[in-house]
């Protein structure tokens, strides 16, 4: 009798707190802020700051408010690509 074919398992997803994320405090509250390295950026993304497109393999920043209710800061939900000048200055700009 013929073997069935088994289905991997998914692989592990990677801790959210690991690699090189930090914490930074803006008039708007703390940010969980992570760098994108250009060869990890496989993906285009929506800049918030210019509303230009962030290319595929344009090393940035991705950042997400700290949830003051959780100690792990899991606002993924709110989390936005920026081009690193954007999101330095976010606090120079005008709200749209």
């Amino acid at each position: 009798m013929p073997r069935r074919s088994r289905r991997r398992p998914d692989p592990p997803q990677r801790p959210l707190f690991g690699g090189h994320q930090r914490v930074e405090e803006w008039s708007d509250g703390d940010w969980v802020v992570r760098q994108i390295t250009g060869a990890t950026s496989t993906k285009p993304y929506r800049c918030p700051g210019c509303d230009q497109l962030i290319q595929p393999g344009t090393p940035h920043v991705v950042a997400w408010p700290v949830d003051p209710r959780s100690f792990a800061g899991t606002g993924l939900d709110e989390r936005r690509h920026w081009h690193t000048a954007c999101w330095q200055a976010r606090d120079r700009r005008r709200r749209r």
